[in-house]
């Protein structure tokens, strides 16, 4: 497989991801730990799922500039924002990360997404 074409892909997966995340838990069905967190913060409950929207919303538009405006400078953004969301969620919620599913594995995953990303772009085959 071509190096275009891995990078491509990895793009492709990182902005599903982005936009599910960004989608589902934070706008079409509010998850009630995403509240947790926001109130965790020192937000209200009304300000806490509008918060959560807002960061909904922002995660959909970083997730499409994986596929419009992919670079070096996104991938490391996105790898320095899920390791400091994952420390947000260490800290306020340390029960989650060993349940199914956790934000060990999804953070992981896409953080391996975008090293292989910097990995091929520094060294092109």
């Amino acid at each position: 497989m071509k190096d275009i074409t891995i990078l491509k892909l990895v793009n492709y997966h990182l902005a599903f991801l982005w936009i599910y995340q960004g989608l589902f838990p934070k706008l079409l069905f509010i998850n009630a730990d995403e509240i947790v967190i926001w109130q965790w913060m020192g937000l209200s409950y009304r300000h806490a799922i509008w918060a959560g929207q807002c960061s909904g919303i922002i995660e959909i538009i970083f997730g499409l500039l994986f596929i419009f405006m992919p670079t070096k400078l996104l991938h490391v953004l996105s790898i320095f924002g899920l390791f400091s969301l994952f420390v947000l969620v260490a800290i306020v919620m340390p029960d989650s990360l060993v349940q199914a599913f956790n934000p060990v594995i999804m953070n992981v995953a896409m953080i391996s997404l975008s090293l292989i990303y910097l990995k091929i772009t520094v060294n092109p085959q």
